[in-house]
């Protein structure tokens, strides 16, 4: 019986069902590096599902039977790519699974923060009533920018087409776009956007993306909201720009470094909304990704195995 590992602590039934036939090995729920290399050494896995922690070259050199890395979900950031190629590992990504989940967050954050739902909900329970105070953003006819067309931000694109916002998007790789988004490049997103969302994978061409130079393009008062990878934003920057009011919010569901710990620079401002990287964390979509890791990883121990038979 072949191992697969799971850098995690479970699996959905429905995946666990399609794996039948193959040990499966979990690391827990925080794994670290070494952790991964004394399961690989221990049990020679053919294929490792990524859930959390990465999975590097000494991971992989750990597991000389290694043939697939999957992700469960559509991020790969985490995994090394160039190190899995060099080792004719393949990678794939269960993209597309956790879609809806990820743009109802996004969603979700831009909402909290156009209408102050955090703040206000604080206020309510101290026994305050700032109706004759208070003012809220209103979205409609407003412009947002998203950065990254795929699954997750045309979902969302249609999301907020029906909130009558304009829909600018930037994305290199994307071809026939829907009419209720317009295409346009970094600049122009930068300069009319009232809403900036981010919806790419890291890679490091665009790691700070955000940063303190893009920020003084934008709108003064734009909203940030991130539901993509934490790498995407200089935090150090996007802190700065949130407290001089050139970011009048930020709604961010990931972190440069996750797990956050206490004393984050984050935590305690008022104009920043959190979320603790769960946007794709639904009952929905843990089935979806699992299911979606299981099939990708068994369609390529398939295809390998009839390729040398």
């Amino acid at each position: 019986m072949t191992a697969i590992l799971v850098t995690g602590a479970d699996l959905a039934p429905q995946a666990v069902k399609l794996l039948e036939g193959h040990e499966l090995v979990y690391a827990g729920r925080t794994p670290t590096e070494d952790d991964l290399v004394a399961l690989c050494r221990a049990h020679d896995p053919v294929a490792i599902i990524v859930r959390y922690g990465k999975v590097g070259a000494a991971v992989m050199d750990a597991a000389p039977s290694l043939k697939v890395i999957s992700k469960h979900g559509s991020g790969t950031d985490t995994i090394d790519k160039v190190a899995a190629k060099a080792r004719g590992i393949e990678v794939v990504a269960a993209v597309g699974a956790n879609a809806a989940a990820v743009a109802e967050q996004a969603l979700a954050l831009l909402l909290a923060c156009a209408k102050s739902v955090v703040a206000l909900d604080a206020r309510m329970h101290a026994g305050h009533w700032d109706k004759a105070t208070h003012k809220s953003l209103e979205l409609g006819g407003r412009t947002i920018g998203l950065i990254g067309l795929g699954a997750i931000g045309l979902r969302f694109a249609r999301m907020v087409d029906a909130l009558g916002m304009r829909v600018l998007g930037f994305d290199p790789y994307a071809k026939n776009l829907p009419a209720h988004v317009q295409a346009a490049d970094l600049a122009t997103i930068w300069a009319e956007s009232d809403v900036i969302s981010l919806h790419c994978p890291l890679t490091d061409e665009n790691r700070g993306l955000i940063n303190a130079d893009t920020l003084t393009h934008c709108k003064r008062g734009v909203i940030v909201v991130n539901t993509a990878r934490g790498g995407l934003i200089d935090e150090e920057a996007l802190l700065a720009a949130v407290r001089s009011g050139q970011v009048s919010m930020a709604g961010l569901d990931s972190f440069a470094v996750e797990p956050m710990t206490a004393g984050h620079p984050f935590q305690g401002e008022k104009n920043i909304v959190l979320s603790p990287h769960i946007g794709g964390v639904t009952s929905d979509a843990y089935v979806n990704m699992g299911v979606g890791a299981a099939k990708n990883l068994l369609q390529v121990l398939e295809r390998q195995t009839a390729a040398s038979s």
